[in-house]
């Protein structure tokens, strides 16, 4: 068994985007699971990307927002819907909404950084 507790929650963030690793190999033992908790502000994104050796579902909890695919398709995403990437979809985030759109990212197996931009 394992507990994380709050403060080694590593927190990483960019431009309108913080991303709350909850359980990753930085805290964790687990080698099949990663969970992460994502906020966007409105007005920002995560870029179109592809995770080659993983598969990733989001359930968003709060607000709402516009999920970015391959070919710059957009299908709209909001509290309470959740989404399944495939390894090598297309997937990105653009927060379209008046207030901060969060959302639960669980990647299996964990990315260790490989992350290819689209």
């Amino acid at each position: 068994m394992e507990i994380i507790y709050g403060n080694e929650v590593t927190e990483i963030s960019n431009p309108g985007v913080l991303s709350r690793k909850l359980l990753n190999f930085d805290n964790s033992a687990s080698e099949r699971v990663s969970i992460t908790e994502v906020h966007v502000v409105p007005g920002a994104s995560q870029p179109r990307h592809t995770h080659n050796f993983s598969e990733q579902i989001w359930y968003a909890l709060q607000g709402k927002g516009k999920v970015l695919l391959h070919d710059n398709q957009e299908m709209d995403f909001k509290a309470g819907d959740v989404i399944r990437f495939a390894e090598k979809d297309v997937h990105g985030l653009f927060n379209d909404g008046p207030t901060e759109f969060v959302y639960i990212s669980v990647t299996s197996p964990p990315v260790k950084r490989e992350v290819i931009k689209q």
